[in-house]
């Protein structure tokens, strides 16, 4: 098997530039997923489980805000780079085309310059891991809610 490394090379840019941007935001997201979690851990320290059931649903909605916002971050630091590398005109456009590139939405009908086009798919997979993190990290804080709110939130369905 052949592998033609010049038609490879207009692509080692966007690998040199994608892999190091991955690893950023996934540290981001991990380092703010624990910051949120060591919140979660004093507030119910603080609160106890008895009045826990109350601020439950407070505390689920402030988390949801909170991973949302890091995952607004996370797309801010590719649009720095895109910004960077001049594949996109403005910040404004070099924002909502990583968000869209992140959430794989993609109807926003922004694309990057030609030669930066590899980097929305990595982004797109970088996405993934990110909202992987999420949706991780959420179903643990949901079950520590269940385990410590329900049965006061449900009344006889302990």
């Amino acid at each position: 098997m052949y592998i033609d490394a010049e038609a490879l090379a207009p692509w080692t840019s966007d690998w040199l530039w994608c892999l190091p941007l991955s690893v950023a935001t996934v540290v981001i997201h991990v380092v703010g997923l624990l910051i949120i979690k060591r919140r979660f851990d004093r507030l119910l320290t603080r609160i106890g489980t008895r009045t826990f059931s109350a601020n439950a649903l407070l505390f689920l909605a402030g988390t949801t805000v909170s991973v949302t916002l890091l995952h607004g971050l996370e797309a801010t630091v590719w649009a720095i780079a895109f910004r960077i590398l001049q594949a996109m005109p403005d910040q404004k456009s070099a924002v909502l085309y990583s968000l869209n590139a992140m959430t794989t939405f993609g109807h926003s009908g922004i694309t990057l310059a030609p030669q930066w086009r590899l980097m929305g798919s990595l982004e797109a997979l970088n996405g993934w891991i990110l909202f992987g993190l999420s949706t991780a990290f959420l179903y643990a804080i949901i079950q520590e809610v269940w385990t410590h709110a329900a049965p006061r939130l449900l009344p006889g369905r302990a």
